[in-house]
């Protein structure tokens, strides 16, 4: 058997390079999926004096203005005009309008600026029992708030609910917090506190 001490150090390693490896594959992956997208399009074949290694980051830069130009059009009356089209186009599709209209409600929830998106909140669904949700910023015709419920430690499912404002409590938590204890299943925290024995030893 391994002395208690080289456990503790080993589990301790796992800790800080599981999340730092796991890191590292996700962003090597997408720089593979980019270059691979890039050299079979054959785009920037007609410029030979691009090196290979600027293929990535100038995708990168392409694909960051393009993102502001169409965010700062889909600002004005133009548009307006062309996200309902959008909306009307898949919405009119059969099975890619479930995709679609997912994934938006998903790149709106992440990407949204608003306050009222980044306020976890916390619901009494039974007597004694609170849950953690988060609200939407979006509220029904009769008033009430609309609330995700996320389950855990998935939160990519849960529910959306419609609850009365004075049916949950506000809290002073910020979003990462509670997002640590919902996907960590109750085990995490983000300062969490050291034993005085481990300390200690």
């Amino acid at each position: 058997m391994l002395p208690s001490s080289w456990k503790r150090d080993f589990a301790s390693g796992l800790v800080v390079l599981v999340p730092v490896l796991a890191t590292v594959f996700v962003i090597a992956y997408l720089y593979d999926l980019v270059f691979g997208v890039i050299t079979r399009t054959g785009i920037l074949d007609n410029y030979p004096t691009i090196p290979t290694a600027a293929y990535v980051p100038l995708a990168l830069a392409f694909f960051l203005l393009l993102v502001l130009a169409v965010g700062y059009l889909m600002r004005t009356t133009v548009g307006d005009i062309i996200e309902r089209v959008l909306d009307d186009v898949f919405n009119a599709i059969p099975g890619l309008r479930i995709v679609y209209n997912a994934s938006k409600m998903a790149a709106e929830t992440a990407f949204s600026g608003t306050g009222d998106l980044q306020s976890p909140v916390k619901l009494e669904v039974w007597d004694g029992l609170r849950m953690t949700a988060f609200k939407t910023g979006k509220t029904t015709e009769d008033g009430r708030d609309v609330l995700f419920l996320p389950t855990s430690p998935n939160i990519t499912t849960g529910f959306v609910i419609e609850v009365e404002p004075h049916e949950y409590e506000q809290t002073d938590e910020s979003v990462e917090d509670a997002l640590t204890r919902v996907l960590s299943a109750g085990f995490g925290e983000n300062e969490p506190d050291i034993p005085d024995e481990m300390l200690r030893n």
